[in-house]
């Protein structure tokens, strides 16, 4: 559960993984939360649900191999902050109603998940029955194991180019990433407090790997798409991703690149058709 200890009464994630917000008084979280600018009540019920992941380790291990990515040469802290490596495993589903996300290093320890929150019953049914998801407000939170909300990422309704805001655990604003064009190969702009900090940039038209480049152009990371398995890819809808970070990063660029590198395919994937 989120970490709120001294801080003042105020609306914050929602711990739960339910709502985009909960009421926390300034002593205890409260039944009071808001999605989408709505407000109602919601039990509080512990623990939160954490999504856990359903591929093997030795799966990770053979997917890392099988991209040339090394594994422990360089040791990370334990966290989705620290580590090197992130790979990314999306949970199989026939239909995809509640994006899900495991979080694992290099090694194949999950460390953390990331969880679609404050959907309404509707717009699951929409997604159902209907190929608009994409243009529809996806809004994610990264937790850790213990369920804490590290990051909290919004996707607003689109047309055509997507936007991503990026909130730390607290809910204070962290940066945006910005799509800057439609065709082609796509490319995103790492923004904070009115500044540039980086860039993604697709290398491929589908938009499935990924460079990432601090202001100067240096590659600071990168996104690599895995195979999922021949029966996943054929009956679900899960994909699978590594992401490698070449050198330890402060923020704003380390949250913004950690947002982007596990929301990748919610927050970043071009439709069928290669546009934005």
């Amino acid at each position: 559960m989120s970490d709120t200890s001294g801080h003042a009464p105020n609306w914050y994630p929602d711990p739960m993984g339910r709502h985009e917000y909960r009421w926390f008084d300034g002593n205890v979280w409260t039944d009071q939360v808001s999605s989408h600018g709505k407000q109602s009540t919601d039990p509080l019920n512990v623990p939160a649900h954490v999504p856990t992941r359903d591929v093997a380790a030795d799966k990770i291990a053979k997917d890392l191999a099988a991209k040339n990515i090394p594994v422990g040469a360089t040791q990370g802290g334990g966290t989705i902050f620290s580590e090197p490596v992130l790979v990314v495993n999306q949970k199989a589903k026939i239909i995809e109603v509640n994006n899900e996300y495991a979080i694992s290093d290099q090694h194949g320890n999950q460390i953390g998940a990331v969880r679609e929150v404050g959907q309404s019953a509707a717009k699951k049914v929409i997604r159902v029955l209907t190929s608009y998801d994409q243009y529809m407000t996806h809004k994610l939170q990264v937790v850790d194991m213990g369920g804490q909300v590290l990051l909290q990422l919004t996707r607003p309704a689109k047309v055509m180019k997507s936007k991503v805001i990026v909130q730390d655990g607290q809910g204070t604003e962290v940066g945006q990433i910005l799509q800057d064009n439609v065709f082609g190969k796509i490319h995103f702009t790492l923004t904070a407090g009115g500044h540039t900090y980086g860039s993604i940039n697709a290398e491929n038209w589908r938009a499935w790997n990924f460079n990432i480049q601090d202001h100067t152009g240096t590659e600071i990371a990168r996104i690599t798409k895995t195979f999922a398995g021949l029966a996943r890819a054929m009956f679900t809808t899960a994909d699978n991703y590594a992401v490698e970070i070449h050198r330890p990063l402060e923020d704003p660029l380390r949250s913004l690149v950690v947002a982007a590198a596990v929301s990748v395919d919610t927050a970043l994937k071009q439709d069928a058709k290669g546009l934005g």
